[in-house]
Order: C-alpha cells, then sequence, then structure tokens
C-alpha cells in the first residue's frame, strides 16, 4: 500500500485528521531525510525498570536522620523585615557603643593641644591641655625705656599645687611653656616681675625646677635680661636665692632687687600693661595697713618706726 492510499484510509476511518507517520520508506528520494520517533517519556514519581539507572547506595538519605531544628527554632529566628538593625526574635539584643567620629574640627581642636618648641635646639612637645589652668602663671606686662625693652610678668600665685597627682607632668609642661614663651616675647633687653606674694608653701616652685628654668634659659635671654625684680620677698625666696647663688653668676645676682609693695613697682617701671591678680592687691593692701599700724603703734611707744618697717618683708612670706 502506497504512502497516499494509507493517508485515505486513515482519514475515512479516523476523526478527519490524518494520523501522522510512525516511519519513512527508506527508498525514498535523495531529498527525503530520515525521521527518528521520539522515546517515550514518562512522568510517573514511581521507579520503574525503564529507568535510566538506580541510585546509588551511598546517596540514599534518610530524612529522619537529618539533624535539624525544632520547628519552634524557626519560628524564633524570624526577622522583622521593617527594622533592618532588628535582632531575631527571641535572641538578647546586646548593647553595643558604636565608634564615634571625629570631625575636622575636633581634629583641628586635638591639634591644638599640642605645641612644638624649639629650646636649646632641642624640639619639645608641650601638653597644652595639661597646662590649661596655669597658663596665666607668665604674661606679657608691656614695655619700659624706649618702647623696645619687654617686660615679663611672672605669677607664682597661679602654679599648682604640690599635693596634685599630676604635679610633675604639669610642672614639667608649664616649665617648657615659660621658657618657650620667654623666648617668643622678648626681642630684645628686658625684665622680669615676679609676683610672690599671696603664694602659699604648697605652689611654691621647687629649687630643682627654678635651677632647671635658669640652665635652660638661652644665652642670648641671661645676657638680655636686665633686671629681676621680686614683689613681696618672703623669707623663703631670700632662702632659696642663698642656696641657688652656687648655681648663678655673680652678675645676673646682681639683677636682683627686692621691692615690698605695689607703690614701690610703680615708682621703678610702667605698670599700665600690668595685669597684677586680685590676691596680690588684697595683701599688698592688707601690709600697707599693718606697716601703718606698726608705725603708730612704735611712735607711741616711742619705738624707731623704721624698725618695725624692715619686718614687711618677712611679713609677707606668710601667705
Amino acid at each position: 500500500m502506497d504512502l497516499a492510499s494509507e493517508s485515505k484510509m486513515s482519514s475515512e476511518g479516523g476523526e478527519g485528521r490524518p494520523v501522522p507517520p510512525t516511519s519513512l520508506p527508506l527508498q525514498g528520494g535523495p531529498s527525503q531525510r530520515k525521521k527518528l520517533s521520539a522515546p517515550r517519556i514518562s512522568l510517573s514519581l514511581d521507579q520503574s525498570e525503564d529507568d535510566l539507572g538506580e541510585t546509588p547506595d551511598d546517596l540514599d538519605i534518610n530524612v529522619d536522620d537529618l539533624d535539624t531544628d525544632d520547628e519552634g527554632d524557626y519560628t524564633d529566628h524570624e526577622m522583622d523585615w521593617e527594622d533592618p538593625h532588628a535582632c531575631p526574635r527571641g535572641a538578647r539584643r546586646e548593647s553595643y557603643n558604636p565608634i564615634p567620629t571625629y570631625s575636622a574640627e575636633e581634629e583641628r581642636q586635638d591639634g591644638r593641644l599640642w605645641r612644638s618648641v624649639v629650646i636649646g635646639e632641642q624640639e619639645h612637645r608641650i601638653n597644652m591641655k595639661v597646662i590649661e589652668s596655669y597658663m596665666r602663671v607668665i604674661s606679657h606686662g608691656g614695655y619700659y625705656s624706649n618702647g623696645v625693652n619687654a617686660i615679663i610678668v611672672f605669677a607664682a600665685c597661679f602654679l599648682p599645687d604640690s599635693d596634685k597627682e599630676d604635679y610633675h607632668e604639669i610642672m614639667e609642661n608649664l616649665f617648657l611653656y615659660v621658657i618657650s614663651t620667654l623666648e617668643l616675647m622678648v626681642a630684645e633687653d628686658y625684665m622680669i616681675v615676679y609676683l610672690n606674694g599671696a603664694t602659699p608653701h604648697r605652689r611654691m616652685p621647687g629649687l630643682g625646677w627654678l635651677k632647671k628654668c635658669y640652665q635652660m634659659i638661652d644665652r642670648r635671654l641671661r645676657k638680655n635680661l636686665k633686671s629681676f625684680i621680686i614683689l613681696h620677698p618672703s623669707w623663703f625666696i631670700r632662702t632659696v636665692l642663698v642656696v641657688t647663688r652656687p648655681f648663678i653668676s655673680t652678675k645676673f645676682s646682681s639683677k636682683i632687687k627686692f621691692v615690698n609693695s605695689l607703690d614701690e613697682l610703680h615708682q621703678s617701671i610702667p605698670m599700665d600693661c600690668i595685669q597684677i591678680p586680685e590676691c596680690i592687691i588684697r595683701l599688698d593692701k592688707e601690709m600697707k595697713e599693718a606697716a601703718e599700724n606698726s608705725k603708730r603703734n612704735s611712735f607711741l611707744l616711742g619705738l624707731d618706726p623704721t624698725a618695725a618697717g624692715r619686718a614687711e618683708p618677712d611679713a609677707a612670706g606668710s601667705s
């Protein structure tokens, strides 16, 4: 039976649709191609003999033997997707401190806490934060003579107490600050006004500190120092000068002058730009009243009033 007859019979016995051939004769023309039928695909999940292969024994998985979390564990670890930083439900949220940000302004402020100075051809760093409360210990008091010579004021009442825990650190940085500031303030000749009054003994600088200051002062500064005036000298400061005399030159010792009152200091140098601490002013007023009372009592008793006046410097040292 040929191909046409077969197609006709199929169309008559079927539903009007030709049945596609399952194979083609091999004796066709050279232009015809051989068509192969597709293999039957089984969609059944059951394992049958038609399977391509069997599952190896070592790949068999027993679901009951798997170590999995309980059902409650899955519900406890559900995430709250509304909060990106939320913790799993049921988990303990641990508190933590985030790393603080360091702004450019804070960095500049931190840089100002340290000052690099060169003293004696050696670079030093000063912790300005440590001496922040004691920077008034040295100040510029204007000029004298021809307006070029500087007046440097050193107020011992602003020194730290020796019983502070960081006393040595403060004094070390304060020493560098005083020396470096002195070099910045002084251009030509200068004088130092040392305000000694109203300074408790616990704030008085030690001999080692004073000696170190003298030795660290540049030779130019030593040479250009014209006078070292001590206001309200006490027995303690006089004793210090006697003890340190072997360490200082005779020429430097000759520059030291004692002044017993602010009025006497005003007669020696211009006071327009010198800032005198309030405690020094009160002490000077008390000493003046005490001196007047002493002279009055001496006059009434018939004693020499000059003898009482010579006791004024020692009276100032008890403060």
